[in-house]
């Protein structure tokens, strides 16, 4: 927490009892980086040499219609690891540590339905990153590299420029070259899906962070420069989120925010999650989230339906990325009362690890190949009162006529081609007990409903497309299609 006062933007409208940086600090990245590396108070030096520290952290305005300049993907996102492709991406954060980095452990992660893990939990050399990867080629997951103390110096204490009169500078032409020697200790794996450049990075470090994103991208085409932003509310988190694709131009946005809350919800989620669907429609970038699967100060250990109600609601915003905050119980040494994660601090499978195999293969995977390639085009909270704040209430449109029953969230979608089609996810507003919603369909514009099975992929006809009657566990969603009429 040392930095937040320095770093939150302004009209965050959140508390954040943890900080993630604590986690990923954990290597003791700090002078001891700063002198492995070469780096005086004045410029840095153009070795890039490994170095010995390294960091390790463990740590809407509901949104109505898509605006209408809305850009498509980039190209650049949609080629490379884990943006690309038809596969969702679901990933890990605090994977198991050095010691229990083996064979077994990566195919029980693969096993419960994740694509990609970001290295950590003490994760933050050569050795133990290489070993990771090594893993991972057997077992088909994809890793993101995290702390690798020579982008890690760069990313928290350079200005990457070429004018030499800049304190603690590197310039571009040094800089690349350290990134080249980063890139070429992690070679050879087929899992190596790219680099987490920073986690959370102040307003201050977007000009690096930009300049690390860009020499990834010259340098390895074919990886993903990763990064991921804190949670916030108002004018000046959006104002922060635009500021930070304006300025590192990345190739996807991400966001943490943790809303399983000791003595209840944290209705601001919304207004968050609202804020960076606005930016990435506007931007044309995918965007990220993380759910929250472990307790700590604070929040409470979800339970299996609230892990499914953070993914139905950022599916709803039109996620295209989920991440899981922690996949292994950080030490209790570390501080911040962490409780339950997938897996306890001793290796131990939880209840929280067979509810996310249960939601990733089972949900998560088969609708996240449907809705990944759409666009969002509104997002509206039905029978909602009082509404979370900013969120926009239901209103009769094109496609839908009437919403009755209980509180629910409903995301249309459309094809990137707009062929007429559109695709509707159904999502309980309440985590802990089941809902029924009555929708109304025009017949104008709807001529026929399917409703999607995970089971087998495909879509089956609802008899009574004109009124939908949808059952929703707690915290559970439900998609449709939408044939034009």
């Amino acid at each position: 927490m040392s930095e937040m006062s320095e770093q939150t933007p302004s009209s965050t409208g959140t508390s954040r009892p943890l900080d993630r940086r604590t986690l990923l600090q954990a290597a003791g990245l700090g002078a001891g980086v700063l002198a492995a590396g070469g780096l005086s108070a004045g410029h840095a030096a153009a070795d890039p040499g490994t170095g010995t520290g390294a960091r390790a952290s463990a740590g809407g305005r509901t949104a109505g219609a898509t605006p209408a300049a809305a850009p498509a993907a980039s190209a650049a996102s949609a080629d490379l690891p884990l943006t690309g492709g038809p596969d969702f991406p679901i990933g890990l954060f605090w994977p198991p540590h050095p010691f229990e980095t083996t064979l077994e452990r990566y195919q029980e992660i693969s096993d419960a339905g994740f694509t990609f893990l970001i290295t950590g939990n003490y994760q933050f050399d050569e050795q133990s990153g290489g070993w990771a990867l090594k893993m991972a080629d057997q077992t088909g997951l994809r890793v993101l590299i995290a702390g690798d103390p020579r982008i890690e110096a760069i990313a928290h204490y350079m200005a990457v420029t070429d004018d030499r009169s800049v304190p603690s500078s590197l310039t571009t032409s040094d800089a690349t070259a350290w990134v080249r020697a980063a890139l070429g200790s992690y070679t050879g794996h087929s899992s190596l899906a790219g680099f987490n450049v920073f986690d959370e990075p102040a307003q201050s470090r977007f000009p690096t962070v930009g300049a690390l994103t860009r020499i990834v991208g010259q340098v390895a085409p074919n990886l993903l420069p990763y990064s991921n932003l804190w949670p916030g509310n108002g004018p000046g988190y959006a104002a922060f989120v635009q500021d930070y694709i304006d300025t590192v131009r990345p190739p996807l946005i991400s966001f943490d925010r943790y809303p399983i809350l000791s003595d209840g919800i944290d209705l601001d989620y919304f207004d968050n999650w609202a804020i960076f669907r606005d930016a990435s429609l506007k931007s044309g970038l995918p965007a990220w989230t993380y759910v929250q699967s472990v307790g700590y100060n604070g929040h409470r250990v979800p339970t299996a339906s609230q892990l499914a109600w953070q993914v139905n609601i950022s599916l709803a915003y039109g996620c295209k990325g989920i991440q899981y905050f922690t996949y292994w119980t950080p030490d209790p040494a570390r501080g911040e009362g962490f409780t339950q994660a997938l897996i306890s601090v001793d290796g131990k499978r939880t209840p929280l690890y067979g509810a996310a195999k249960t939601l990733n293969r089972h949900w998560l995977q088969p609708v996240g190949r449907q809705l990944k390639p759409l666009v969002s085009e509104s997002v509206q909270h039905a029978n909602d009162t009082p509404l979370p704040p900013s969120a926009v209430a239901f209103t009769a449109g094109e496609h839908l006529t009437s919403a009755t029953g209980d509180a629910a969230v409903l995301g249309i979608f459309r094809s990137a081609q707009d062929d007429g089609t559109r695709y509707l996810l159904v999502a309980n507003r309440d985590p802990d007990a089941a809902a029924t919603v009555h929708l109304g369909t025009n017949p104008a514009h709807v001529a026929g409903v399917d409703r999607f099975v995970p089971a087998d992929g495909g879509y089956r006809p609802v008899r009574r497309p004109a009124v939908l009657d949808v059952e929703l566990d707690a915290g559970g969603a439900v998609l449709y299609r939408l044939s034009p009429g």
